[in-house]
């Protein structure tokens, strides 16, 4: 899952971006709305976590901008106004959910966890292929009931490929779902990172290489 978290508090949008990371999400950071309207130009992102009152375009702006497009982007507004009417002024903007400062990180996880599955296309919220289950709400991987202990890296390109359904996904979708925008394109991350992942799935390999073309989740070699 790629999340945008945008928020002039820039410790608290830090610290966000730094827990979200840690349940294998890629996050990029910005501090206005400005940033946020930029980078939502560019990339095309799962989930949104907006503050409503940030410098430049206001977090409303952002999420109309979000709302009008066709990217399918879900919208989790954050704001210190907890009245009714601005929480059904801020659904009313086309945000999915709303939460209220300060919050429960374990909250805002499971939120923005549950607007991911609701992203387009959708995705259950545990994925089982060829033996493999990943469960995002906990975060766990088993294969054929073993418990396996991935890194959240390696996690995040498990689920990519496995959300493909046996597609083949290319290193550059791996690298733009599973990474942020600091990621170098050039970098051999990607490849290293399968290659641990096989590892720790073991034998025999479900996990594929598509020559000129990327890798998929199959039958067992």
């Amino acid at each position: 899952m790629r999340v945008l978290v945008a928020d002039d508090e820039r410790l608290l949008a830090d610290t966000v971006a730094e827990g979200l990371r840690r349940f294998s999400m890629a996050v990029d950071v910005c501090y206005d709305g400005d940033g946020a309207l930029e980078r939502i130009g560019v990339n095309r992102y799962d989930v949104a976590v907006l503050d409503r009152d940030m410098p430049g375009a206001t977090g409303d702006e952002v999420c109309r901008e979000l709302a009008g497009s066709a990217a399918g982007t879900r919208v989790l507004l954050l704001t210190a106004a907890a009245g009714i009417r601005d929480r059904v002024a801020g659904l009313g903007l086309g945000a999915d959910d709303y939460l209220t400062k300060p919050f429960a990180f374990a909250e805002l996880v499971a939120r923005v966890q549950a607007l991911g599955r609701r992203s387009a296309p959708a995705v259950p919220p545990v994925l089982e292929r060829h033996g493999v289950v990943l469960d995002v709400a906990r975060h766990t991987v088993t294969r054929d009931g073993r418990p396996l202990g991935l890194s959240p890296k390696e996690f995040a390109v498990l689920h990519v490929l496995m959300r493909a359904g046996g597609g083949v996904v290319s290193a550059e979708e791996l690298l733009e779902q599973a990474w942020d925008e600091f990621a170098d394109p050039f970098t051999n991350a990607v490849r290293v990172t399968v290659m641990t992942l096989r590892k720790k799935l073991g034998q025999p390999s479900v996990i594929h290489t598509v020559p000129k073309a990327g890798y998929r989740i199959g039958e067992p070699a």
